[in-house]
């Protein structure tokens, strides 16, 4: 029997309630109730360790009660199970994918490229190396990047009363560049814009586009530096990625992955934490092999 056909052969066994408009919230009051049901034969077992069997036939019967009612409650709002558990493991998989042997996500395929297509001056530099500096400048710190011996954009501060070492963020947007193929601001930068196509050049390489990775550095170092920038954290919450996405939803970033997003701002963070611990250093982007390395500054 397959899913759907069990769907369809639970639902003839629905008792219709006594209350007229009880009809849709009743599966739901269903899955509460067997989830207390499901949670008290384990309470059991873990007190009175009761024989395996017959805790695997008490656990087999309430997992069929929750899929009773889950077939239930799909049926209400026209959902089959078979797309629900499709629209899962699509979910799933995006989020989770291929993990290596130390928990980390394997990138699938080979480096994202969005401008293929377009001549050598508009796509972004397949590898490059942006060196950072910092210099006192009053009672602030300024950071510097140069790529092939020009500065790339404007010097950064932290622009807040207190320093807090955002300044660094362009290591977030390199990291974006490696990992995603995909940075509006570093394509700014360096001067890399899709010009010889409006359309191209107005939406993808534009002001919104811009803003909306601007936005999500901010959105992950808030994120972030609540979680000391992230040093010894396994995963990303995953609200946090899901309004990633959202937010890149109008972009070409949009094929990539939550798990794509995660992988990257585990990178971006942990050669940013070298670049602040050194002051400086020189990091090595490299969007074939979908990578970023850190070199420290040479003693003078």
């Amino acid at each position: 029997m397959n899913i759907d056909q069990y769907q369809d052969e639970a639902i003839k066994t629905e008792q219709k309630p006594k209350v007229e408009s009880g009809g849709e919230v009743l599966p739901f009051l269903g899955l509460a109730g067997e989830t207390g049901e499901l949670l008290n034969e384990y309470k059991k077992y873990l007190r009175d360790g009761s024989g395996r069997a017959r805790f695997r036939d008490r656990l087999k019967e309430e997992l069929g009660d929750l899929l009773w009612y889950l077939a239930d409650a799909a049926a209400k709002f026209d959902l089959s199970l078979s797309s629900v558990a499709s629209s899962n493991l699509a979910k799933v998989n995006e989020r989770w994918g291929e993990r290596g042997n130390d928990g980390q996500l394997t990138l699938y395929g080979g480096a994202r490229i969005f401008d293929a297509e377009f001549p050598e001056r508009e796509r972004l530099p397949r590898r490059f190396v942006a060196e950072f500096h910092e210099r006192q400048a009053g009672a602030r710190m300024h950071v510097s990047v140069i790529v092939d011996g020009k500065q790339m954009g404007q010097e950064l501060d932290d622009n807040v009363h207190e320093g807090d070492g955002y300044r660094f963020h362009d290591v977030f947007h390199l990291a974006c560049a490696a990992i995603l193929g995909w940075s509006p601001v570093i394509r700014r930068n360096l001067g890399h814009k899709r010009r010889s196509d409006d359309a191209m050049d107005r939406n993808e390489d534009g002001g919104r586009a811009i803003v909306t990775e601007e936005g999500i550095s901010a959105l992950v170092f808030a994120y972030a530096e609540a979680h000391d920038l992230l040093e010894g954290v396994e995963w990303i919450d995953y609200n946090l990625l899901k309004a990633i996405k959202i937010m890149a939803s109008k972009f070409e970033v949009s094929v990539c992955t939550t798990g794509e997003w995660e992988k990257t701002i585990f990178i971006a963070y942990s050669i940013w934490r070298l670049v602040e611990q050194h002051t400086g250093g020189s990091v090595v982007v490299d969007l074939d092999r979908r990578e970023l390395s850190f070199t420290p500054p040479q003693p003078k």
